[in-house]
């Protein structure tokens, strides 16, 4: 007898006779989640890459925007100083925030090297169960 959704009833079955499909369920079951791993994967890698190329675009028109913003400045402070002083003062505050910007990246690499890595944690713990279980 099947259901309107087309299942079989199990109803009558015998406990062997369930039990007994129990691999054939987690096999497919399994399969079924590996499936669905691989289309998440899939999908995943393809709206990363898109998201990825948005961001390069963005960068591409940033590395325009900061020659372009430059050259308004200095042609905003040659209206009251002559053109050379109006350079020399863009080129000081870039070279400025570049040392900072340098020095905050060098900070965030020094805290990176000093905190421990999963691997290495992982290594630690896998230390401890095998000679745990060498005592015993």
């Amino acid at each position: 007898m099947t259901t309107p959704r087309g299942f079989r009833d199990r109803s009558d079955d015998s406990l062997f006779t369930l039990i007994g499909e129990v691999p054939e369920l987690v096999r497919n079951l399994i399969v079924a989640e590996i499936d669905s791993a691989k289309k998440w994967v899939k999908f995943a890698g393809k709206q990363a890459g898109l998201g990825g190329m948005w961001f390069i675009v963005a960068l591409f028109f940033l590395f325009w925007l900061i020659p372009a913003l430059g050259a308004f400045t200095i042609i905003g402070l040659s209206s009251w100083m002559p053109a050379w002083v109006a350079s020399l003062i863009v080129v000081g505050v870039f070279v400025v925030v570049i040392v900072v910007a340098a020095l905050l990246g060098l900070q965030r690499f020094k805290k990176l090297s000093k905190s421990e890595s999963p691997a290495k944690s992982i290594t630690v713990d896998a230390r401890i169960v095998k000679d745990v279980a060498d005592e015993y």
